[in-house]
Parts: structure tokens; sequence; C-alpha cells
């Protein structure tokens, strides 16, 4: 690219490439990245700022997660930088592609209250590039190019000393770090030939789609081979919706329904394409049956997986094309005919089994006289707005939305936190996801733990959201230490939370909502969703601390703690 002109510091040209790559920026300014944040501000460039660094990250990753496009976000230096720490190990573990500018010590050496950044990033497996004035322009295009290249977020660092100096050219893109090599887009014909060979044999072939599927836009490739063998479909909870198909048996692992579950267990080879196949994705070993063929295509290395027995590393588009190309015409959408798992299990399809599921626990309370959680969001479901967007933060709570909510799309499921098993991004990723589609009700589900952990950012949510609603499943505990250990005799006093009326806590910032203790309570909001076109409404429900999430069950009977 042609040299940029020499009036240009370095943060002016860092930030004139952020709105050349970029839509949105996500930020909390200090010392170390005010002048970038101006500089975009100045223009007009769409900025989100945090109130907690965390949530910088958190809104990026989920800006990733609902659109599809590299995030970028902003902190200082030192502890605005090691504030973004835990977000940061989240983006990088769940293969989310950011790019995250912050400030770092002077080019001459660390002042006392500077440490090793680029050290504290490599840590998490996450590159950082240096930016100066040779090369600022070309460096910050370089870490965009990379996020996007590895599917991994990136550091961009500006020097406290350079971040007001002028350019003094640009390094040409010879010089610049390279780019990781991608792996083959094929493989060999024998391999494919082999892999064809056990489909074919298959007489209850499973298909299973992650979010690779959707990032390698290979949901057409992936459909072509399940129709083509007559299989059932189903995805990772990311990846919702990500093959329209009536033989589809929705979400795989600890989210899965009784009755689909039963049928998922009875498939003899199953196609793993994009997803990772991790402990909840797998139902903690649980999902298929001991036996079972487990086929996993990706474009990463083999990580080891001990359920996978045959594993091919490639592109998906390209691999799956090739591959339906091996395999005869099938079923197609209908019942199909002679041997396929859709004809023998053509009640799939059928308008009960993909109509409203029995609930399986559908009393109103639990034990201890509190809202029973798969009643309250089976509710929802009929309550919320079609076209929603439904944000999860971690914890034991998350084990009800994917069962009961449905949503419109793949990118309208949004989970951050679950890939390094933390709590607290959640109000952070709600508001990325409201920046990144506000024509959708954005609706945030947290429990009382994590609620409190990222309350800075309650505000930062309602500050974005045009119309949103937030439900706290509040069990005034932590709940997954509660079922872990409570339940094997350990005391119980630091997993207890006192009660805290989230819905007065959001309206003394300036939202609407209420605490239920009833199902009759969600009436109001229902009410207010019919007559609020904007705003937020907060619904506080109590809920009981006897009911288990289905991978929380899942996980102790394997013996697995999360």
């Amino acid at each position: 690219m042609a040299n940029a002109p020499l009036s240009q510091t370095v943060s002016t040209a860092v930030a004139e490439v952020i709105a050349e790559r970029a839509e949105h920026l996500f930020g909390l300014m200090g010392n170390g990245n005010a002048h970038v944040i101006s500089h975009l501000t100045r223009a007009g460039f769409p900025f989100t700022s945090a109130r907690h660094e965390a949530a910088t990250v958190a809104m990026a990753d989920a800006w990733h997660r609902a659109t599809g496009k590299v995030g970028v976000a902003t902190a200082t230096y030192g502890a605005g930088f090691t504030n973004t720490y835990t977000a940061l190990a989240e983006a990088r573990l769940a293969r989310v592609p950011l790019v995250l500018v912050v400030g770092d010590a002077p080019s001459s050496g660390p002042r006392a209250f500077d440490i090793d950044q680029s050290a504290a990033a490599a840590a998490l497996g996450v590159t950082t590039l240096v930016a100066g004035p040779e090369n600022a322009v070309a460096i910050a295009h370089r870490a965009f190019d990379l996020a996007f290249h590895t599917v991994q977020p990136v550091v961009l660092a500006i020097p406290y000393d350079h971040a007001t100096a002028p350019l003094s050219g640009d390094v040409p893109a010879g010089e610049l770090p390279p780019l990781p090599p991608k792996p083959a887009r094929s493989v060999p014909a024998e391999e494919l030939g082999r892999v064809a060979s056990l489909l074919r044999a298959a007489e209850r072939p499973l298909v299973l789609a992650g979010r690779g599927v959707l990032l390698g836009h290979a949901e057409a490739a992936l459909k072509d081979v399940g129709d083509r063998l007559g299989a059932l479909f189903m995805t990772s909870v990311m990846a919702a919706n990500v093959v329209g198909s009536p033989w589809n048996l929705g979400i795989a692992g600890g989210f899965t329904r009784a009755h689909r579950l039963e049928l998922a267990r009875q498939a003899d080879v199953v196609l793993v394409a994009g997803a990772s196949l991790n402990a909840f994705q797998s139902r903690y070993g649980t999902l298929f049956a001991p036996g079972t063929r487990v086929i996993r295509v990706d474009n990463e290395p083999d990580s080891g997986h001990p359920q996978v027995t045959d594993y091919v590393r490639a592109d998906l588009d390209p691999f799956l094309r090739d591959l339906a190309a091996l395999l005869p015409t099938g079923a197609g959408d209908g019942a199909g005919g002679g041997g396929t798992w859709r004809a023998a299990a053509p009640e799939v399809a059928s308008a009960s089994f993909r109509g409203a599921d029995p609930i399986e626990d559908p009393a109103e309370f639990g034990e201890d006289g509190r809202l029973n959680p798969r009643a309250v969001v089976a509710a929802l479901e009929h309550i919320l707005p079609a076209q929603r967007s439904v944000v999860m933060d971690g914890g034991h709570f998350i084990g009800w939305a994917p069962m009961y909510l449905s949503v419109p799309d793949p990118q309208a499921m949004v989970l951050v936190g679950t890939a390094f098993q933390t709590i607290g991004l959640g109000f952070g990723s709600a508001a990325g996801v409201s920046a990144a589609r506000p024509e959708r009700t954005t609706v945030f589900f947290s429990g009382d733990g994590g609620g409190l952990m990222g309350l800075a950012d309650f505000e930062t949510f309602l500050r974005t959201t045009r119309r949103g609603v937030v439900v706290v499943l509040n069990d005034s505990a932590y709940g997954a230490e509660l079922h872990q250990y409570a339940s094997k005799g350990l005391h119980e006093a630091a997993m207890l939370i006192d009660e805290v009326d989230f819905a007065a806590v959001g309206r003394a910032l300036g939202a609407d909502g209420i605490k239920a203790t009833s199902l009759a309570d969600l009436a109001v909001l229902e009410a207010w969703l019919a007559t609020h076109d904007t705003g937020v409404f907060v619904l506080d429900v109590a809920i009981s601390q006897k009911v288990v999430a289905d991978f929380m069950s899942a996980s102790l009977a394997a013996g697995r703690k999360l």
C-alpha cells in the first residue's frame, strides 16, 4: 500500500485503519488509547464505551458472533489491559477473530507500573503486534488480516511514547510478521473415499454442525451431504438453525430435549463438521452411545478428542462438496425410502415432533417454593418477540434457554463465557449484540452471581440497547457450586448469595421491571412488550435452588466438574 502522509501520528494512523476495516469500536478510554478513540469519535465513527475493560472485549467478541465480522476493542495499558484478560482468554478459546488495541510501555523501557503485556498475551496463545512510527499503517492492517486469517484475537499495542509520534514512513508488507499457512483446501482422494465409504455404510447416520459451518459458509454443502445420506441433523448451541431441515433434532449435548436425545443415541456413525465436540456439545461423553463411529472435520489441528475415531483437517465447504459428490442421492427433505434413518423415523419431520415439546418438569414451583426455571423459560418462548437475539452469560442457569427458546438464525444465540468456563461477561456481551443487531429485541439471560460480577456494564447495556429484556434467573446462589459441592457435603455458606432484586437495580438505572415469584407475574412483561417499542425491561425471576439443569446432571453422572 502507499505510504501514509507524514503528518499523521501513530494513533491517528491506527484509528484510520480501524475506520477502514471495522464498523464499530468498543472501548474504555485511558492514557494509552485516548488519541485513537478521540480521532474516531471526532469523525463520528460508531463507538460504545464500557464501564469495565472486560466488557470492551466481550462486546467485540459478541459483535463477531452476531455478525460474523471481525470485532475491535480498545483499552489502555497496564490495569486496562489486564482487566481485559479473562474476556481475551474466552475469545482465544472460542476462536473469535477480533483486534484489541491497547496502550503499552514506552519503547525506551518499562515504567514502575508497566508489565510485559506481550508475554501475558502470549500465555493465552494470543499474538501481539507493536505499532510504531515506521510501521503503524501496515501493522494495523496486518492485525486485522491475522485475526481474520487465524480466526483468533490479536493484540495491537501502541507504546506510550509512540502514541503521538509522527509517522516516519511505512514498511513494505514483505517485512511484516508473516501470516501462518492455511491447511490444504482438499484431502487426498483415498481419505475422502474412506470417509464416504464409512458414511454410505451407516444405517443411522447423524450430522452434527458447529459454528465452523457458518464461518466457512458450508451450510448448503453440509445439508446436501445429510440429504444424500438420509441422515438426521443436530447443531451446536451457537449454530442453531444453521441447517434448515425438518430432520433437525435441534441443539446437541446438555441442551438436548429428552425424546431427541434418545434418537441421537441410536446413531451408528456421526459426522461432526465445524464443532469442537466440547463437554457441553458431547453431554460429557454421553450424547452418543458407546462404540459410535465419530468422524470430525475441521480446519484446525486435531485436538485428540477421546470420542473422535476419525479426524480430517480440511476447509469445510470444499471438503463437504467433494464428499457429497461421492454419495448417492438420498432422502432429501422427504421421508425417503429404502434403508435410510429418515424412513425408519418419519416422526422426526412431523408437526407434533417439531412443534411445542412437552416440558420435562412442568411444575410451576420447585421443592423450595421458588419458581421452576423450566416452566418460566418455556413460558417466555411464547411471550418474547420472535425477532430476538438471545444472549447468555455463563453459569448453571444456561441449561434452560437453549432448550426452550427458539431463535431466528444461527447468529441469534450468543453465549460468551462457555469456552473459558467464566461468568460475569454477560452485560458486556449483550451490549455488543445490541450494537450489532439493533433491529431485534436483545434478550439477555443472566444468573445472579454473574450478574453481580458484571454489574458495572448493566448501565452499558441499558445505554446501548434500543429494545431489550434482561432475565435474571435468580436462585440466590452460585448454582453450579451448589449442585456440585453442597450436594456432596461441603459447607454451603460461600455458595449462597443474599437475595438481590435486579429489577430494582434496573429501575434505579432507568429501566422498567419486576421481581417475578409466580408464572402469573410474567403477564407484566407481556403487557410491557405490547406497549413499548423501545426501552429495557428487567425480569428478576426467583428460581428454585432444587432444580438441576440437564447438562449439570450429565456432568455429575459422568463424574465431571465444571
